[in-house]
This record gives structure tokens, sequence and C-alpha cells, in this order.
């Protein structure tokens, strides 16, 4: 029934979009190195950006799998504090909602839901089960993003970004977040003739080690092959956690386009496979 219903209030929302006036593909009197993205700010979405009064709505399909996913039975309340690998998989279903509230300031909110299980390694003699599943909320999440400056000719764009994670996930469990996860991080934007690059770094804070560490860190390619298609890749690591993510966007209409992409564990540590596929729609 559930599932019903949000295809309905899918279906519906393509139609409100669809039916509005279009601009298709309008050509943009833009400099070169704007041309692959406008002028909207950077949202976590990859190779997305959005502009002042502009609400984007993504929904989208995750799956993950890590043949070998380093765990510790004591981080699901079994007794056992040494590490082991096993066999991690994940179906989650997500929200995406960004808003542009000025030229400079957007903000953002993503929550989901997941079904996630591990396969405990053959090594692993605690009493944690055999296989563990788990089922519910996922990361409820949000960010507030500021452009400090407009990119030019000579100049890369400033941005900076804080993401939180609400503790709403219970604790010692394969999903969720139990304790409150801060992140501060800064990028630079940089277009040329042959495509966009940004980078970006971050620091964590996670409440339950009360300490700050180093976070994310991604080099990023943007290139806006046609009207209809664009082309991105990411290289994104944390520690030894490092993944390459390829993405294609076909964009339907002014306000439609699709998303599909798939990271790809370049490290033993990062997941073996995350294909990741939605439709954005700009409101």
């Amino acid at each position: 029934m559930k599932a019903k219903k949000l295809t309905l209030v899918l279906m519906l929302l393509i139609t409100a979009v669809i039916q509005q006036p279009q601009k298709i593909f309008a050509q943009e009197a833009l400099p070169v190195y704007l041309r692959d993205r406008g002028t909207g700010i950077p949202v976590s979405m990859f190779g997305t950006y959005v502009r002042k009064g502009e609400l984007l709505i993504y929904p989208f399909y995750e799956y993950i799998y890590d043949h070998n996913m380093e765990y510790e039975p004591f981080d699901f309340g079994f007794e056992s504090k040494r590490e082991f690998r096993g066999h991690f998989r994940a179906h989650e279903g997500l929200i995406f909602i960004g808003y542009g509230i000025s030229d400079r300031l957007a903000l953002e909110f993503e929550a989901g839901v997941i079904t996630a299980d591990l396969d405990k390694s053959d090594n692993d003699l605690s009493a944690l089960p055999a296989t563990l599943e788990e089922s519910g909320l996922s990361d409820v999440e949000g960010q507030i993003r500021w452009r400090w400056n407009y990119e030019t000719a000579k100049t890369p764009e400033v941005y900076n970004f804080f993401e939180y994670v609400l503790p709403i996930g219970e604790k010692k469990s394969l999903i969720g977040t139990s304790d409150w996860e801060l992140k501060l991080g800064t990028g630079l934007i940089k277009g040329f003739n042959w495509g966009t690059v940004t980078f970006r770094v971050s620091v964590d804070y996670t409440a339950a080690e009360k300490k700050l560490e180093p976070g994310e860190y991604a080099l990023e390619y943007l290139k806006r092959v046609s009207n209809r298609i664009r082309f991105f890749v990411m290289l994104e690591g944390s520690e030894d956690e490092i993944e390459l993510i390829p993405e294609i966007q076909w964009h339907i209409n002014r306000n439609i386009f699709f998303k599909g992409n798939s990271g790809f564990g370049v490290t033993s540590k990062a997941a073996d496979v995350a294909p990741e596929v939605g439709i954005m729609f700009l409101l």
C-alpha cells in the first residue's frame, strides 16, 4: 500500500513538472568556465547545482555490496573486539531535497529507509548471528552550503559546507547513526574548456568519540557533452577507503533529469560496488 502511494506521488510530481512551461535547453549566454555547471551553488548530489529560488527533489535508490566489509562483533553488542571481514549487502531508498535560499546560500535535507544484512566471517566465533539483518531508517542528515565568491576566468569559486547527521538510530546497530556526526568542509571549483574540476576536503566530529579527525576528500570532474548529456567522474576517499564514481546525467527537459552512477572500491576497505539511480526534479 505504501509503495502504491509513493508511486502515485511520484507520478503526480512528474506530471506537474512536465506540464510547466518549458524553456527547453535554452542556451544561456555563459562564459566557457560556467558552461558545464551553470551559475548555481554546488550541492552534495554529484554534479548538481541549485540557484536562488530553485527547489531540487531527488528520489533515488542505492544498492551496496561489499564481500569483505571490516567489522567487530563488539560494534553490534557482542563481546569480541577482534576485526573480521564479512559479506555486506544493503538496499536503500532515499529522498534528497535542496533549496537555493540566495545566490550564496543553499540548504539540504536527506533521509531514507534501508534493509541491510551482514554474513559474518567463518573465523568469527562470537555469538553474533551467522547473518545479521536489520531494516528501518537510514541516516537522516542535512547540510548548509555557502558560496564565498563567484568564479571568474582566472579565479576559482570557493565554498564551504556544514553537514549534520541526526542521532536517531539505535546503538550497536548495523544501520543508522546513534550519535551526532558533524562535518565541516571546503571546496574549490574551476571551469575550463575541457571540463569543470572540483576539489574538496572536510574534517569530521563524532560525538561518540569526542574528537576531530580528517574527513572526506574528493577530486571531481564534470563535462557537458551535449544539451541533454553530462558526464561526471569522481575519486573520493576517507582515510583508507577510496572509491571511483562515474555518473551519467540525462536531461529529459529543463526540469527533469535522470542520474545513474556507481561507486567502485579502489581499496579493500571500500565497498566493492554501490550503484545508484534516481530522477532529479527542478521546481
